[in-house]
């Protein structure tokens, strides 16, 4: 069901089964697959390539130019998976060509209230982002981040799959996989062994993390600590994870208790 009053570019494919509510607006470049629920007062453009059952909230702004003083109406996109839901008067903006030309998000996502995601940022599954949140661009986010209201991401930022941000964090560092980061600039706090509990992980590995961590984290040289692991934690897929996301070229520095 289209209300009447929406404007929907002839050029657009909508998919028959999508819901559009008042006084909202679809550009030309617009692809919108089935079972999208589009509520009043929203604005998709750009290139915007919008999955299944996705949910946008009044006042939503999707796809319009990034906030980049670079960008020059270059042929970018934005990629939007499946199951997510927007809230009121979120933000989100295509890639750039510095920044490889798409924005990308995964599936199952929440966005809260005011929140942003810039130019370039790639977004994983199962993501929760809380209100007033924007992330910066070329921002990382690995599957089943969580952060808390208020925060803000620097740009470039990469944050480890099932790591959580306080409420009112500044994170200028990348977080390690499992972390829980928190303060104005943030330092880590330590790993977040309820989430690894929930979600079912064997206590063997959850146990060999904590060990791995108080290893890795001893003094600030992180690499020579990372070094001396003995050969047991190699086996243990999320001290794997850890050390590959430390080790991985990275634009900032890492996260640690020091910070």
């Amino acid at each position: 069901m289209i209300d009447k009053t929406a404007i929907i570019n002839q050029n657009a494919k909508v998919h028959s089964s999508v819901k559009i509510g008042p006084f909202t607006v679809i550009g030309a470049n617009v692809e919108i697959d089935e079972n999208v629920v589009i509520h009043s007062h929203v604005n998709i453009s750009g290139n915007t390539k919008i999955g299944k059952g996705n949910v946008f909230y009044p006042f939503a702004s999707i796809g319009n130019d990034p906030q980049d003083l670079k960008y020059n109406a270059e042929d970018t996109s934005l990629i939007i998976g499946d199951n997510n839901k927007f809230r009121e008067y979120v933000t989100v903006n295509p890639g750039t060509i510095g920044g490889g030309g798409i924005t990308k998000i995964g599936n199952n996502c929440l966005f809260m209230i005011s929140s942003h995601v810039a130019h370039d940022c790639n977004v994983g599954n199962n993501v929760i982002i809380a209100n007033n949140v924007p992330l910066g661009g070329h921002v990382t986010l690995e599957d089943n981040v969580v952060i808390g209201g208020n925060a803000a991401v620097q740009q470039f930022t990469r944050i480890g799959q099932m790591a959580m941000i306080g409420g009112m964090t500044g994170v200028l560092h990348d977080v390690i996989p499992y972390g829980l980061s928190t303060g104005n600039r943030n330092s880590l706090q330590g790993l977040n062994l309820i989430g690894l509990r929930r979600a079912k992980f064997e206590n063997k590995d959850i146990l060999g993390l904590s060990e791995a961590y108080k290893e890795i984290f001893a003094t600030k040289n992180i690499n020579e600590n990372i070094s001396k692991l003995n050969g047991s934690f190699q086996e243990n897929p999320l001290v794997k994870n850890v050390i590959d996301f430390i080790t991985k070229d990275k634009k900032r520095s890492i996260c640690t208790p020091f910070s």
